[in-house]
């Protein structure tokens, strides 16, 4: 099977590389910069290499590097960001800080005729993230692309198919980035594309089939996409050794618990217990307002819950979690920043008493989870749901989470989805929620003054998660919801609409 090796330098992107691969049907994996040598990649036969952006300068001691003779291994190599300074640097060029030059956000790029830009104008639009740049080129390259400020915005030595872009062509922004991934992979490193992400499930089912023969495992099940696919991936895994809890932790969209709990009790026959916590989630997060401290409680108590009810299951090997990449990442992976800990990854406590923890979905993007979860059978409404936060509603509520806050946003969530879905929009946003904001608002209800919460209405379009846009809703959608949560949520004295996109924002608001 031809495959892409992405070394991973440590930037936020790198997986979303690696999904933007999987999308030409070329199969990619990543690997940390220290977690193979040159003789291994000559051995696993890759068909190219993409060496990743990361956060250091490659002039500083300690930066991540990869040995000089990577660049003589004959396998095509594309440097992005970082991974083109590297590039440039190992093969004898300049690497310099320029902090009157750096480029941040979509940036004009001027590009010349070359096989990494075939079939592309000579002038587009890409995206910028970097101070330092390359200033002299290695002996044997050429530039192939400028900015106003970056003359090196792009170079290549193509008798050896070394190429470096100083910009992020894996990212929506960058207009060319998905063709000039793709010149990459069929035009210089000649992928023919014959692999299928559906394909993969069969990998994922056969690999856990082996890995936990005779093993019994426990899942927390939200009902959301990720551990529902997790559920029946493990499902047709170990079958029967599978035990899928739901905690009922209050903190879930309206009348989502007991839709939860009939959707894969009875429809699909999972062997499922509802775990009723309302009160004891409520009871911990009293008084905090930290969002990175309620999403560690949060942690913290599933994985509380889990343990008790195993005790009174039996004999457990592992716990099992819908953890997908986009969670990973942000929680911070290798030398990648801490952008916010999700309660899959960050929040888990040192000593969870279970011997292993099992993640079927880590490697994988949220459109790539709905291929595999249609594969597995699941209906539409189930695979098309739109993402909701292990925490649940506790990051939807800013500062102190409440039993009566909760169905304030419950029910205000409840009325924007439903005017969203009902409005015939041609295309509905990948993600829409309410959020209760922390600030309270004067209004007027009944020629009486009103002071009730600020609500945030908040709806982006994206295909992974990483990069969003704000999505154009109609102005009478939003007029309508808007109405109606003012008029029939007791409590509620304003509603704004959120136009900010990822970045600099993130989706949710905590």
């Amino acid at each position: 099977m031809e495959k892409i090796l992405v070394l991973d330098f440590g930037g936020q992107y790198n997986q979303l590389i690696a999904r933007k691969v999987r999308s030409n049907s070329v199969y990619a994996e990543i690997v940390p910069y220290t977690g193979i040598s040159v003789e291994e990649i000559k051995e696993r036969r890759y068909s190219g290499i993409i060496m990743t952006g990361g956060p250091n300068s490659v002039y500083q001691d300690g930066s991540p590097r990869c040995d000089l003779s990577l660049l003589e291994c004959g396998v095509p190599i594309l440097g992005i960001c970082y991974g083109a300074q590297l590039l440039a640097y190992l093969a004898g060029g300049a690497v310099n800080a320029k902090m009157e030059s750096a480029e941040y956000g979509k940036t004009r790029i001027f590009t010349e005729k070359c096989a990494l830009f075939q079939e592309m104008p000579e002038e587009s639009i890409c995206w910028m993230s970097h101070t330092d740049q390359v200033t002299d080129l290695p002996i044997g390259f050429r530039t192939i692309a400028k900015t106003d400020h970056c003359f090196h915005a792009a170079f290549c030595d193509e008798k050896r198919k070394l190429y470096g872009v100083q910009f992020h062509p894996e990212v929506n922004h960058t207009v060319y980035g998905e063709k000039i991934l793709s010149n990459f992979l069929f035009h210089i490193c000649g992928c023919s594309g014959d692999w299928l992400v559906k394909d993969y499930a069969d990998l994922i089912i056969s690999h856990y089939r082996e890995e936990l023969a005779g093993k019994k495992v426990l899942l927390g099940l939200s009902g959301g996409v990720d551990s529902s696919v997790a559920a029946l991936l493990l499902n047709q895994a170990i079958g029967e050794n599978l035990l899928c809890v739901f905690v009922d932790h209050g903190l879930l969209r309206k009348g989502e618990a007991d839709f939860v709990e009939e959707t894969f009790r009875r429809t699909f026959g999972l062997n499922l217990v509802r775990v009723n916590a309302q009160e004891r989630f409520f009871k911990r997060l009293s008084g905090i307002t930290d969002p990175e401290r309620k999403r560690k409680i949060i942690g913290e108590e599933f994985i509380r819950v889990f343990e008790e009810t195993a005790k009174h299951i039996g004999t457990l090997d592992a716990l099992a979690q819908g953890t997908i990449y986009p969670d990973v990442i942000e929680s911070g992976k290798g030398d990648s920043a801490v952008i916010k800990s999700h309660h899959n990854v960050g929040g888990l406590p040192e000593n969870i008493g279970f011997k292993e923890i099992i993640e079927p979905l880590r490697d994988l993007f949220k459109d790539e989870v709905r291929i595999i979860g249609s594969k597995l059978g699941l209906p539409a409404e189930l695979v098309w749901r739109q993402p909701f936060p292990g925490p649940g509603l506790a990051v939807r509520i800013i500062g102190e989470v409440t039993p009566e806050k909760v169905e304030i946003i419950q029910q205000a969530d409840a009325v924007f989805r439903e005017e969203v879905e009902r409005s015939g929009f041609q295309i509905l946003p990948d993600q829409f929620f309410a959020v209760l904001t922390d600030i309270k608002s004067v209004g007027v209800k009944g020629d009486a003054r009103a002071y009730g919460y600020v609500v945030a209405l908040r709806a982006v379009s994206t295909d992974d998660f990483m990069t969003a846009e704000w999505t154009k809703l109609p102005y009478e959608v939003l007029e309508r919801a808007s109405t109606r949560i003012t008029n029939e949520i007791h409590g509620i004295s304003r509603v704004v609409y959120d136009i900010s996109s990822k970045p600099p924002a993130t989706v949710e608001w905590e």
